[in-house]
Parts: structure tokens; C-alpha cells; sequence
């Protein structure tokens, strides 16, 4: 093991905790770190990780809500372990298009569109879909003030803008939540709901990555990924925290110039080695 490598997973465990949970993606940060630090590892193996180191920032989710989300919890009455079972049908329900649209399309994406450009493209054109629906948001009551709320129908829908983040960049959490949105849910109900539809879609996710890697780790790499998984976890934990205590007081608009002003700097940092190179 290199003490190099060591840290660059580092880094890349706290860009992946801090902005899976952000609409700012996950993914699209990870690429474009990698571009910067170059995790020395083959392809395949980096395709796999940075989808797969995800899996600790979803534990972050499922330990701070356990209780909420567990319909066993001998804490809760009938009436609520009945809610509880109606809430995961949700999001199973949600998480059905991008399971079967990503399987379909998952060599696609990895072969032309993990990079940096479309990256910030995706960045930018998101960017300005926040800025535009918080604007049409500002006077807006929301019909949908809580998860348990949320009809199926709805849940559907925002199934299928969840199709979009399979575009890296996108940002799975920035389009169920403008998703959310624009059908009516308020910024936390989006937000929380975009967390708990991140579990089966990102344990879905991994498994197919390992399968298509193959189980064909070098003890270096197994330390590599669990560490990586271990530093999103923990950081996962603020982000989660800081998100839900942030939207209580603001809008979205700040992610929107946050994407709009890194995109741009993508796309010159792109450019600028192009022309160097």
C-alpha cells in the first residue's frame, strides 16, 4: 500500500460524504478530483470505486433514520409500522425506473459520458434549473409538507427524474429534488425523500459494479475501497445534518450558483489543458 494512495482515497471519501447528500453531485465531484489526483489504479477498478464508496454515505442515511425507517421498531404502534411498510413501497416504487434504465445503460455511460465535460455541463444546465424553480418557488405553498404524504403517483414521478442523475453530474439528490419540487413537495420532503431513495438505488448500484468488476481485488484495493467508504460515512453524517438544518432557513438557490461558478471553472480547466496539451 502506498501512503499516497492512501490519502488521495481520502480526499475522495470526503468529497464523495459531502457532496452525495449536496445537489451538487457526487459523482461529478469524484471524477473531477480524480482528474486532479489521479488515483493510480486501472480503470475498471476507479469506474467501480467511485460508484461503490457511495455505500457508506447511504449507511450514514440508514443509521441516522433507522427507527424511522424500520417497520419492526418495537417502538412503534401498529398505525405506524403500517406507515412505515406503505413508505418503503414508495420507495421501491420510485427506484424501479432507474434500476431498470441504468442497467440497460450502465456500459453506455461509463464508455462516453464519465468526464469531465459532460460533467460540467451538467453542472451548469442544473445549476440554472435551481435558480429558475426556487425563483417560481418564492410564494409558492407547498401541497406536500411531509414524506408520508407523498402519494404513489408522486413517488413515480420522482422515480423518473431520477432517471436523469444517471447522467454523471446531474446529481441524483439535485434531480429528485427539483423533481420533488416541481410536484408540489416542500424542500424537506423533497430532501429526506431523496435520501431514502438513495438506499436501494445505491446498493443496487454497487452490487453491479463489483459483479461487473469481478471480486478481482488486491488486498490493497479491498483497503482502498473500505477506507473510502468508512471517510464518506462519517462525513455523510455533518452533510446530512447540515443540509436539513440549512433548508429550514434557506432556499436551493445557493447550490444553483454553486454549480453554475464550478462548471465554468471545469470547463476552462478543460479547455486550458486542452490547448496546453
Amino acid at each position: 500500500m502506498n501512503i499516497i494512495e492512501i490519502l488521495k482515497v481520502i480526499v475522495l471519501g470526503i468529497v464523495e460524504g459531502f457532496t452525495e447528500w449536496l445537489p451538487i453531485s457526487s459523482t461529478g465531484h469524484m471524477i473531477l478530483v480524480d482528474e486532479i489526483i489521479h488515483l493510480n489504479q486501472p480503470d475498471s477498478y476507479k469506474n467501480m470505486f467511485l460508484v461503490v464508496i457511495q455505500l457508506g454515505a447511504i449507511l450514514a442515511v440508514v443509521v441516522l433514520y433507522f427507527d424511522r425507517l424500520n417497520p419492526f421498531s418495537p417502538r412503534k404502534k401498529a398505525a405506524q409500522k403500517k406507515a412505515t411498510f406503505i413508505l418503503w413501497s414508495k420507495i421501491i416504487l420510485a427506484c424501479l425506473p432507474a434500476a431498470v434504465i441504468g442497467i440497460l445503460v450502465d456500459d453506455i455511460l461509463d464508455k462516453y459520458l464519465m468526464n469531465g465535460y459532460v460533467v460540467a455541463a451538467t453542472l451548469i444546465i442544473y445549476g440554472v434549473l435551481f435558480l429558475v424553480i426556487e425563483n417560481r418557488n418564492k410564494y409558492r405553498n407547498f401541497e406536500v409538507q411531509k414524506v408520508g404524504e407523498i402519494s404513489y403517483q408522486t413517488a413515480l414521478y420522482i422515480g423518473l427524474f431520477q432517471l436523469l442523475s444517471l447522467i454523471p453530474g446531474t446529481s441524483r439528490s439535485g434531480s429528485t429534488i427539483l423533481g420533488a419540487m416541481i410536484l408540489g413537495c416542500s424542500r424537506a420532503a423533497s430532501a429526506e425523500f431523496s435520501f431514502f431513495l438513495g438506499i436501494p438505488v445505491m446498493f443496487g448500484a454497487s452490487l453491479l459494479k463489483i459483479v461487473k468488476f469481478g471480486f478481482n481485488f488486491s488486498g490493497a484495493q479491498v483497503f482502498y475501497l473500505i477506507l473510502g467508504m468508512v471517510v464518506a460515512f462519517a462525513v455523510s453524517v455533518y452533510a446530512i445534518k447540515f443540509l436539513m438544518g440549512y433548508i429550514r432557513q434557506h432556499d436551493f438557490k445557493f447550490f444553483g450558483y454553486y454549480r453554475i461558478v464550478l462548471g465554468a471553472i471545469v470547463l476552462l480547466y478543460f479547455g486550458v489543458t486542452a490547448l496546453l496539451g
